[in-house]
């Protein structure tokens, strides 16, 4: 049995995985900004939940001072910012690169001894950051960003790995499902496999970066080659 924390675990693929871990009896942590969703969440899935908030890192530390030894770290918290240059909401922003640079990196520091050498950390991106779209400013320019944290990351806690995932468009996530057909019909046509990415493929992703002893400071891309299209 192996222990692990997902950070943004209460929906979309943070939940999968943890749904997953947990099924085959993994010691599971996950978290949530709100303490009550995160608790009946987890509890639904047979794990423990936790009330922590990336966009607010100084207070991370006490989030999670009751997390133990861990084996997994999954860093899948995630905000969606609609901001363009010329309508550009500073505010949005400077949540955006607070919760996923500083707070991503703000849960290692704080949980940096109770990692160990054959643990394994997977932080989210996304391809935002080679196809940006309008509204992307601030998700691509983060996005990138978590290959440059993979990297120091990888160096600083070595022999620890560190790999990020960044997915394409996932068909059946809920920010995706609530697309039109139209939209997942014309995207599927972009993409070379003819499909779309599932949760299932992200998860199955994940898990592989976590369990392979040889994969460090790699950067993931699930998206059926969507770039290519």
């Amino acid at each position: 049995m192996s222990s692990v924390l997902v950070v943004g675990g209460t929906s979309g693929i943070g939940l999968e995985f943890a749904r997953m871990r947990a099924g085959r009896g993994d010691e599971t942590v996950l978290t949530g900004r709100d303490a009550h969703r995160a608790d009946i969440v987890a509890k639904g899935i047979g794990a423990r939940g936790l009330a922590l908030d990336l966009g607010r890192p100084q207070e991370i530390g006490a989030a999670l001072a009751g997390v133990g030894r861990l084996d997994h770290l999954v860093l899948a918290g995630v905000s969606r910012d609609d901001n363009k240059v010329t309508e550009y909401d500073i505010d949005a922003a400077l949540r955006l690169v607070t919760l996923k640079l500083v707070g991503y990196t703000e849960v290692v520091h704080v949980l940096r001894d109770r990692l160990h050498d054959d643990s394994a950390i997977v932080l989210f991106g996304g391809q935002a950051k080679e196809r940006p779209y309008p509204g992307a400013t601030t998700v691509a320019t983060v996005n990138a960003g978590v290959g440059g944290l993979v990297n120091t990351l990888a160096v600083e806690l070595a022999p620890i790995r560190v790999n990020a995932v960044h997915p394409g468009v996932v068909g059946d996530s809920p920010y995706w499902q609530a697309k039109p057909e139209r939209v997942l019909a014309a995207l599927r046509t972009e993409t070379p496999t003819g499909r779309l990415a599932t949760m299932a493929d992200v998860v199955d992703a994940v898990e592989f970066l976590l369990r392979n002893g040889s994969v460090n400071a790699v950067e993931l891309a699930v998206d059926g080659g969507w770039l290519l299209g």
